[in-house]
């Protein structure tokens, strides 16, 4: 999860008079504009993938097939088969976002995010160096193409859209943890303020994890 940077000619570019003219007209205009952005990137062509199975299922099938049976007793690691049920759908619960910038102390913030007085969720310090890392648990199947997507919008404009394909994963009680790649926040007077974004889990089969929005703030300092 990453947001973009603002390069010095952008700046430039930028008036000042452009900072202050915002009224409620043009926020509700925004608003409307966020929402047809996602629709827009939601629009994805649709697979047709085969019934979900329960995983005790899963593993009498093939039998015979002795690199089908490794495939699978690789993938599903130390998943305990005598307690597996006959649960059909995989549940995958988001249980942290941890904030990591270098010479600061963890921030782990729990899922959903609860605001603080002025409604962000977290703060960050423009120009600083950061990465974020997601905790989470899967239950009952193995979840295929899990992947998450982060939206961000400043004053209404999209800045970032961000898709990322984490992977297939097996039941099991130990978190799995992601970390995103390091990235610095824009810097400069128009790059600090509130932001907007939303953040979606889904799998191959477009269930639905989570979908969380929530706002943050870039400011000077931390």
């Amino acid at each position: 999860m990453r947001l973009l940077s603002m390069s010095a000619s952008e700046k430039e570019r930028t008036s000042f008079v452009c900072k202050r003219v915002m009224d409620q007209e043009e926020a509700s205009v925004s608003v409307v504009e966020e929402e047809e952005e996602e629709d827009e990137d939601e629009e994805e062509v649709n697979m047709e993938l085969g019934p979900l199975v329960p995983l005790k299922d899963h593993l009498d099938l093939d039998k015979d097939d002795v690199s089908l049976r490794r495939w699978k007793e690789q993938l599903l690691g130390d998943v305990d088969t005598t307690k597996l049920g006959e649960t059909v759908e995989p549940e995958v619960t988001i249980l942290n976002l941890a904030i990591l910038a270098p010479g600061r102390p963890d921030l782990v913030l729990s899922i959903p995010f609860v605001p603080d007085d002025k409604g962000y969720a977290f703060v960050l310090k423009d120009g600083s160096t950061y990465s974020f890392r997601f905790s989470f648990t899967v239950s009952n199947n193995i979840v295929s193409g899990l992947k998450y997507s982060h939206t961000i919008w400043k004053t209404g404009v999209r800045v970032e859209n961000q898709k990322v394909m984490l992977g297939t994963f097996s039941p099991r009680q130990e978190p799995y943890t992601h970390k995103a790649e390091e990235d610095t926040t824009p810097s400069g007077m128009f790059a600090r303020g509130s932001y907007s974004a939303k953040l979606k889990f889904v799998d191959d089969d477009g269930k639905v994890y989570l979908d969380m929005r929530y706002s943050f703030e870039i400011r000077k300092g931390w």
